[in-house]
């Protein structure tokens, strides 16, 4: 059976997730010919890299990404690193021709985005973003609802994502608002790819943003600006000529980890809440109301612990690590790949640019 080894950049909060999901599918998807193992690991200091290496067993620790892509030993390159040092890790790993899987967003901006545009021409190995939303049974299912015509036409939606993290104004500023990730490229990316995955590619997108506090306290305590938002709200019109809403928040206070859609069609409706995972609503004209449709952890591909058992976070992101092996062992194009990455960051730039015109106007 073969056995892929793994190289991780970067061990915090989504490394170990990433990590976890590599060790475990074997439990999942206990018939698929391949088996992976985590054998280096890439931090940013000494002490992390020696403690995961310690701490789980792996082989391998370095504070030097490239020493971790060269090795001849590692077959894939896991990027989990703060999306500003993408770019490089992305590049490299094309360079040295290795499989990568890359955390969402792909790079920072849309320019970064193109400069991978180019190299992927010459570039033959598989390539995925981590979107696990689209990776979890309900989100499956409403996906091929959409594409049978059970709901019709689509006509209207709206979708968002809600944290409420950024609610209290003593909480010390994080890396991803100090390095320019806003809630648009951090929780925004997920559902704009969402609305992709279901409707399609978008004709025309506009957007309004707020920063809740204009000052923060760093860890230190001392105050400083904040650069981006805390919330955004974005009007969309898709080429199938649906119209919809899409909504990014860490300041919806009271809510934890919230994602949340309603598609409408000419023949039906879907409703969806993360909080509810197990569960789609569906509305059908024939049948005059809302229905409890049962998704749970019902994925064709494994039995483990099985259908009729209730599924968590943690499941999409290990469908998802399975989908990008499954590609890599078959050798075939894996979705999403960097190309759906790249358009998520061309559709934000959009986003972006409509929010600078329209502060410009008033």
């Amino acid at each position: 059976m073969k056995t892929y080894k793994i190289g991780i950049i970067g061990f915090g909060f989504i490394g170990k997730i990433h990590a976890y999901g590599y060790e475990n599918f074997k439990y999942y998807y206990p018939r698929a010919p391949f088996r992976c193992k985590i054998a280096g690991v890439c931090t940013s200091k000494k002490e992390t890299a020696e403690k995961a290496k310690k701490d789980y067993g792996i082989e391998f620790a370095t504070t030097d990404y490239r020493t971790l892509i060269e090795n001849p030993e590692i077959d894939i390159i896991d990027i989990s690193s703060p999306n500003i040092f993408h770019l490089s890790h992305i590049l490299y790993a094309m360079e040295k021709n290795k499989h990568i899987y890359c955390e969402k967003p792909l790079v920072c901006d849309y320019n970064q985005a193109k400069e991978i545009e180019k190299k992927l021409k010459n570039f033959n190995r598989v390539h995925q973003v981590a979107f696990h939303n689209r990776f979890f049974p309900a989100v499956i299912k409403t996906k091929q609802l959409i594409e049978t015509g059970d709901i019709g036409q689509p006509t209207i939606f709206r979708i968002s994502y809600y944290h409420s993290g950024s609610v209290d104004p003593k909480k010390p500023i994080g890396w991803k608002q100090e390095k320019g990730a806003g809630v648009l490229l951090d929780l925004g990316s997920h559902i704009l790819d969402l609305s992709y995955y279901f409707l399609g590619r978008f004709k025309n997108v506009s957007g309004k943003s707020k920063i809740l506090y204009p000052e923060r306290p760093t860890k230190d305590g001392t105050m400083t600006k904040v650069e981006v938002e805390d919330h955004i709200i974005i009007t969309a019109e898709m080429q199938n000529g649906a119209i919809g809403t899409i909504e990014a928040s860490k300041i919806a206070t009271g809510t934890q980890d919230e994602l949340r859609y309603e598609i409408y069609g000419l023949k039906g409706a879907i409703r969806y809440n993360s909080m509810q995972p197990n569960y789609l609503h569906i509305y059908n004209v024939k049948n005059k109301g809302f229905e409890k449709l049962p998704t749970l952890g019902n994925y064709p591909e494994s039995d483990f612990p099985g259908p009729k058992f209730t599924t968590g976070w943690i499941r999409g992101h290990i469908h998802s690590i399975y989908n990008f092996m499954q590609c890599v062992y078959e050798t075939k194009k894996a979705v999403p790949s960097f190309h759906d990455g790249i358009y998520n960051l061309e559709v934000i730039e959009n986003i972006y640019k409509s929010i600078s015109q329209s502060k410009q106007n008033l």
